[in-house]
């Protein structure tokens, strides 16, 4: 006996008074795994024995009578059966069939990929045990290849319902969101919430495996594959694997969607398409009749990335009693090997030949041809590559932004599927981008008119062009469309004819370009910079008569015209104060025509008040002050000289 089983307190105790412990099969994270004898019936079982430092976390201990209750209540040939559980002191335990084989995960590791009548019965038999589950409300959570048990008597089931849940109750966050990250779907990673289409999506990665020998995503890091669950899309096996039927593609294609309301409901509706495609490929699975026995044991690990105690895989059929531990499992091994692969070379035997009827009498030589590959083609071309296998042609057509117009997309039935001769084969030819009708965009937002233009499949630039206008910031002054091919850009703004593929430049309004009249040179060459554009460092200065000195009037004109831009120069006009004017020369006219010429020039005039009442005939002004031709603003007063004429 080796030392692991000698030092196990368990072996050899009776449990509850019933079940006589043999001997560990397995050790996980949440629990070990024994064989044991049940006394009172004298049978074979497995007793699965929480680990005592979780005995006092009721989370833990609610998720342990869980399983049991979940897995007692599916009555089902494909479902292990748990048979009772209870509590002996601190000890929570479970009691489930024995049952001796290998697990899928080790079926897989031996053979690497599956032939397509091997996945076929595999699959068929879990979706079987699954529509159980789903009809009684319960979600596995945890579906995966060591999940799934190959028994020696060609038995298929699964077991493990350790984190299963009723789904009115189907939210997990945080250290809830267990499962493993290799089969976790994507509403899993992102939401955190499943139901029983997550499980279907784990059954549409676990047959991908079964068909080409490895899992569709990878990575170093759990988070790396779960990445790619939430954002790649599964490609098709037959990537991989060129063998594998078109139906089991799309099988896969459509179990693995990422939106879980375009996977099937439940495992119900993906078992009666598997069926469909059993009948159509003439491969039917091999059901063993034998009675159930045995019980299900937890597995070592595996090496898969789960957050979860490591799931069942399957115990040696041998008697237990005082032997080595590894001695025993070697036993079994080779117990496996001489009598299970005996059973299971007799599985694949009917299967094939079940296959091979199927094929013969369903879709024998001449019967059928495979719709040919037609992609890419003009449709005279594709027209002429079907009358080859004796198929009719006929013309759809359907607008498309990746296929060139007059080139074929694909045909309905698609590529590879079998058909009668002479059947019609819709050809759906390329009719280029759809032609779209584009909204006024003008005095929308950016945002509102940057969805108008996805809405039509328009493609907007990251940066638009910019301008300084009237019109409040971030409003669309106008708008240039870029046809696709060589035509070139019209002004769209207004609306205009386009087409799905096009793109277009958006013009938007930063608002008012800041005003600087009445500021420093200084403050103004600042302000205008800070709104992105260049100002010269020289200044033009001209005169004014609103404008004191020193201060800025305003900027020169844009060049070209139009709205200004970031970008744009410009130069300061700086005022020099009001303008000025020389004084006129008034000597030697009298005082009323003095008065006339220089009021007539913008100058107010004094003299002396005695001269008033002079006629004016007999005045004559002798001089001024400011005299004459001296610069002066309008508005100066102007001092005439005025004496009697002579």
């Amino acid at each position: 006996m080796s030392t692991s089983q000698q030092t196990d307190p368990l072996i050899g105790r009776l449990v509850d008074g019933r079940y006589r412990v043999r001997a560990r099969i397995a050790r996980g994270g949440m629990a070990t795994v024994y064989v044991a004898t049940d006394l009172r019936l004298e049978r074979r079982i497995a007793l699965k024995v929480m680990h005592g430092h979780l005995s006092d976390d009721t989370v833990f201990q609610s998720r342990f009578i869980q399983e049991a209750r979940a897995a007692a209540r599916l009555a089902d040939p494909n479902v292990v059966n748990v048979f009772d559980q209870g509590q002996d002191g601190d000890m929570a335990y479970l009691v489930m069939e024995y049952l001796p084989g290998i697990t899928l995960r080790e079926l897989l590791r031996e053979q690497r990929r599956l032939t397509t009548p091997q996945t076929i019965t595999i699959m068929d038999a879990i979706l079987s045990g699954l529509s159980a589950a789903h009809r009684a409300g319960i979600v596995h959570r945890d579906v995966k290849p060591e999940n799934v048990l190959l028994a020696e008597d060609g038995r298929i089931k699964i077991g493990d319902f350790g984190l299963a849940r009723a789904t009115s109750a189907n939210t997990a966050t945080g250290a809830q969101l267990l499962g493993t990250i290799a089969y976790l779907a994507p509403e899993l990673v992102t939401r955190g919430t499943a139901d029983a289409r997550s499980d279907i999506y784990a059954l549409g990665i676990m047959l991908y495996e079964m068909l080409t020998g490895e899992q569709p995503y990878k990575g170093e890091q759990p988070m790396q594959i779960a990445f790619q669950h939430a954002t790649d899309s599964v490609p098709r096996p037959s990537v991989k694997n060129p063998a594998v039927p078109e139906p089991l593609d799309e099988l896969v294609l459509w179990a693995t969607e990422k939106n879980p309301d375009d996977r099937p409901v439940d495992a119900r509706e993906m078992l009666d398409r598997l069926r469909e495609i059993e009948r159509d490929l003439g491969v039917f699975p091999q059901v063993s009749r034998t009675p159930p026995a045995g019980t299900i044991r937890e597995g070592t690990s595996t090496g898969e990335l789960t957050a979860v105690l490591p799931v069942a895989v399957t115990g040696p059929a041998s008697t237990v009693g005082d032997v080595d531990n590894a001695a025993r499992l070697r036993r079994a091994t080779r117990r496996r090997q001489g009598k299970g692969w005996w059973i299971l070379a007799l599985v694949l035997l009917l299967a094939a030949l079940a296959a091979g009827a199927g094929w013969w009498f369903g879709s024998g030589p001449g019967s059928m041809v495979a719709v040919a590959d037609v992609a890419n083609l003009t449709f005279e071309q594709a027209q002429a590559r079907l009358a080859d296998d004796s198929l009719v042609a006929v013309q759809k057509g359907e607008n498309s932004l990746d296929v060139a117009a007059g080139t074929v997309i694909g045909t309905d039935p698609a590529a590879g599927a079998r058909v009668d001769k002479d059947s019609d084969v819709k050809v759906i030819v390329s009719l280029g981008p759809a032609a779209v009708t584009i909204a006024k965009v003008i005095d929308k937002t950016e945002t509102e008119a940057r969805g108008v233009l996805k809405s039509q499949a328009i493609s907007v630039g990251d940066k638009n062009t910019q301008f300084f206008t009237n019109a409040a910031r971030d409003v669309v002054v106008g708008m240039m469309l870029d046809p696709a091919g060589d035509a070139k850009p019209i002004a769209c703004g207004e609306g205009c004819a386009a087409h799905q593929g096009d793109s277009a430049t958006l013009w938007v309004s930063l608002g008012h370009l800041p005003g600087v009249q009445g500021q420093s040179a200084d403050q103004a060459r600042q302000t205008l910079t800070d709104a992105g554009l260049v100002v010269a460092k020289d200044v033009q200065k001209t005169s004014s008569e609103s404008i004191p000195e020193g201060q800025v009037i305003g900027t020169t004109d844009r060049a070209g015209g139009g709205w200004w831009r970031p970008g744009d120069g410009t130069t300061l006009i700086v005022s020099t104060g009001p303008p000025l004017f020389p004084i006129p020369d008034v000597k030697g006219l009298t005082r009323d025509d003095a008065i006339a010429k220089l009021e007539g020039q913008g100058f107010q005039v004094d003299y002396a008040v005695f001269w008033g009442p002079f006629p004016n005939s007999l005045t004559e002004v002798t001089g001024s002050d400011p005299g004459p031709g001296d610069l002066h603003k309008k508005g100066t007063r102007v001092y005439i000289e005025i004496t009697a004429k002579r």
